[in-house]
């Protein structure tokens, strides 16, 4: 046992690190969490994408300049002669039933990015929340039970004197031997999931987990506070939540997509320019014979302006079979957005019932923490006074101890449950960025 203790003791030396407050985590995890960042990076591509829909209304012009050294024998000239020409093209769309829908796709992409790190912020700075709370509850739990743990081998200790002074049976000094050593796993389990929420933690922040000293120390401690709220005005503030919105522009993104495809049923208009330069050295062309002879030079060039003319007559399947894909698919974000809409109240519903259970337990609990504060002081003075034995003052203590660490857990589920209701209305992002 002395030696179970003293691995606990050293455990926690190892993990302990910097202290760190709620507020200072949620700040760190909003400037260096790796999807965070990520999703910021995700920004900038969104503007390129942007501009990719953009150019559909834009006018594209090409530029050639093709050049090269012509060889060969000729009885007169040099062997060897360079060439080149010019030409250019330029296309400005008239009429494309694609491009107002483009242009809107374009925009709707930057707005599904910020949504995305809208989302991203929100689920990052509630783990990083949960995760505060998880660390503070099983380092408290943690203490609790090495307190009640010690008060148990004190009974065991007083059973142990009893059984050999003849005033009690070997039954029930065994039982108190088996009653301490059911706690050591549960203090055990309590170190690990402290130490995988400081893990946790560290990951939230973006802090290397592996270097020495790397692991935050949570601040503070979990109370019970009085929580009211309104699952009527939740559900309201709660439909403008960032996943909510960026299904409602997944929606908006497959309708224009869509149309996109359907615009290949009209025809496109574009005006064209067109123009060659083409200069030809050492030619004549002689009037008697029409045929040409080196000796002077001339330059060919044209320019061409006009308007190109597009529709498909016969659609084969590919248009139609794209339309309805994407239609489908635009159905299924309908569904899954009408579904996750409905969800909202009952969310909020039952966040609120898991509060007011909490509460009811905690008046419950109160009352029965008054309760045996009162008998342990009680028990302490007749222990003083040698009225009461030493283990009824332990088992005093330790009814207290479970009665503690029952408040506790109600703290750290309350806790929880708030964490929840500030994610389930979308309140994390008085947090986030602008």
């Amino acid at each position: 046992m002395k030696r179970f203790l003293y691995a606990v003791a050293l455990a926690s030396c190892a993990t302990a690190g910097d202290a760190i407050t709620l507020e200072a985590l949620l700040q760190r995890t909003l400037q260096n969490n790796p999807e965070i960042r990520s999703a910021k990076a995700n920004m900038e591509q969104a503007f390129g994408q942007k501009l990719v829909f953009h150019s559909r209304a834009l006018p594209d012009a090409v530029i050639g300049l093709p050049a090269g050294l012509q060889g060969g024998h000729r009885s007169t000239g040099n062997s060897v002669q360079p060439f080149g020409f010019a030409y250019g093209i330029f296309t400005q769309p008239l009429f494309n039933m694609a491009v107002p829908s483009s242009w809107r796709r374009g925009d709707i992409e930057v707005l599904i990015a910020e949504q995305r790190l809208n989302v991203a912020v929100v689920d990052q700075l509630h783990a990083a929340r949960i995760g505060f709370y998880t660390a503070i509850y099983n380092r408290d739990l943690k203490t609790l039970r090495q307190e009640q743990y010690q008060q148990l081998r004190d009974n065991a200790a007083s059973q142990q004197n009893r059984y050999q002074s003849g005033l009690t049976d070997r039954g029930t000094f065994v039982a108190s031997e088996v009653q301490t050593l059911e706690l050591e796993p549960r203090i055990e389990t309590a170190q690990r999931a402290y130490e995988g929420a400081l893990l946790k933690l560290s990951e939230a922040i973006g802090l290397d987990s592996s270097r020495r000293g790397a692991l935050l120390e949570p601040e503070g401690s979990l109370k019970l506070v009085n929580f009211d709220v309104s699952v009527e005005n939740g559900a309201s503030i709660a439909l403008n939540r960032p996943d909510l919105q960026l299904a409602r522009l997944l929606v908006r993104a497959d309708n224009e997509d869509q149309r996109i495809i359907e615009a290949a049923y009209y025809p496109v208009i574009n005006a064209v320019v067109s123009g060659d330069y083409i200069p030809v050295s050492g030619v004549r062309r002689l009037q008697t014979q029409g045929s040409p002879r080196r000796s002077d030079d001339f330059v060919s060039s044209e320019i061409r302006a006009g308007a190109a003319y597009t529709w498909r007559v016969i659609d084969n399947g590919k248009i139609s079979g794209a339309v309805a894909k994407q239609r489908a698919a635009r159905e299924m974000n309908e569904v899954l957005l009408q579904k996750m809409e409905r969800d909202v109240p009952q969310d909020l519903l039952r966040i609120r019932n898991n509060l007011d259970a909490i509460a009811l337990k905690q008046r419950a609990l109160q009352g029965a923490s008054a309760a045996a504060e009162q008998n342990a002081s009680t028990l302490r003075q007749n222990l003083e006074a040698g009225v009461a034995s030493q283990l009824e003052f332990r088992s005093a203590e330790n009814d207290l101890l479970e009665v503690r660490t029952g408040l506790l857990t109600l703290a750290y589920l309350q806790s929880v449950a708030r964490a929840e209701w500030d994610r389930a209305t979308g309140r994390y992002l008085q947090l986030g960025p602008e």
